[in-house]
């Protein structure tokens, strides 16, 4: 089985944007912004998103690296393991680029099931093995062939917040190459 990486994102802004990439300020104001436009999923974030985002993204690396990863950034670029109507739904206009995941080095690769937000949040106590885990490309295809894809069981969210296996990107080179393509 191909696994396929997808990425989305606002057209008009183009593809991994991310706001871990600016400091903390200038990264408030451009959430500041979105949040004035009420036309997006982002804009609905609440105050605090950003500190708890950038907490999580060092979570995830520490437990990444502690299972032998390789980060080379230091905050990841988002994408998930296939196709996920839902998350394109958060954009007005809501675009994806996609990449087999063998055009990757999967050293540089975690994975949550799920959103990392809800992956460890205190309020999510449903006591489901995946909770507060990090997976390395190994482990989340043994955790796909337990459980599947929860864009496919999930797809309305009535079941938990998982709604998509997401991947923690945490090299830059592959997505250059991708974006080159655009």
């Amino acid at each position: 089985m191909a696994v396929i990486l997808y990425h989305y994102y606002e057209k008009a802004l183009g593809p991994f944007r991310n706001l871990s990439d600016l400091p903390a300020a200038e990264a408030e104001e451009v959430l500041a912004a979105i949040r004035q436009k009420k036309k997006t999923m982002a804009a609905h974030r609440p105050d605090g998103y950003l500190q708890r985002r950038r907490e999580l993204e060092q979570l995830a690396r520490a437990l990444f690296i502690a299972k032998g990863g390789k980060p080379v950034r230091t905050a990841p670029h988002y994408m998930v393991i296939g196709e996920c109507e839902w998350l394109k739904s958060w954009y007005a206009e809501g675009e994806a680029v996609h990449m087999p995941i063998s055009g990757f080095d999967t050293d540089t690769l975690s994975f949550s099931y799920g959103d990392l937000f809800p992956t460890f949040s205190p309020k999510v106590q449903d006591g489901r093995e995946y909770r507060g885990k990090v997976y390395t490309s190994s482990e989340i295809v043994t955790l796909i062939q337990k459980y599947g894809l929860p864009q496919v069981w999930n797809k309305d969210g009535v079941n938990g917040p998982e709604r998509y296996i997401e991947v923690q990107v945490w090299d830059e080179g592959p997505l250059d190459m991708l974006i080159n393509y655009i």
